[in-house]
């Protein structure tokens, strides 16, 4: 099956480590890159535990932590950039600019409130919200 990646976009150091950035501009729309890796259920994504693991709503997960999945390098944001868009009947997960991004600029999507509250908040959310997370969950 094609992955689907944007033609400009590049991983490389950030501020929060490796990141994916633009190298040209990209359409406020556009796929930036399919999150994908091996499907597991609820219960082998809990046996697992991981930081790459993205919960699709039919109860099934990616397990996204190979290299090869470039939409991983995609970082957390309070105030993003990107969103991600499910294709439930395909169990595809989609990132996709939420604006006109220009060369240069980090991508970035929300990793929601749970991951945020587990993951990111004990350790300080660098995005720059100060660690409250987005305005709506305060």
């Amino acid at each position: 099956m094609k992955r689907l990646l944007h033609k400009n976009v590049k991983v490389k150091r950030g501020l929060h480590g490796l990141g994916l950035f633009a190298t040209g501009h990209v359409e406020k729309g556009s796929v930036v890159a399919e999150y994908w890796g091996e499907l597991v259920t609820e219960e082998e994504a809990d046996r697992r535990g991981g930081k790459y693991l993205y919960e699709l709503e039919d109860k099934i997960s990616i397990d996204g932590k190979s290299r090869k999945n470039i939409a991983r390098y995609i970082n957390h944001s309070c105030s993003p950039n990107c969103e991600p868009q499910e294709n439930v009947k395909e169990s595809r997960l989609f990132i996709v600019a939420k604006r006109d991004i220009q060369p240069g600029e980090e991508f970035s999507y929300s990793y929601g409130k749970e991951y945020w509250e587990d993951q990111i908040k004990p350790l300080g959310c660098r995005c720059g919200c100060g660690g409250k997370g987005p305005k709506r969950w305060r």
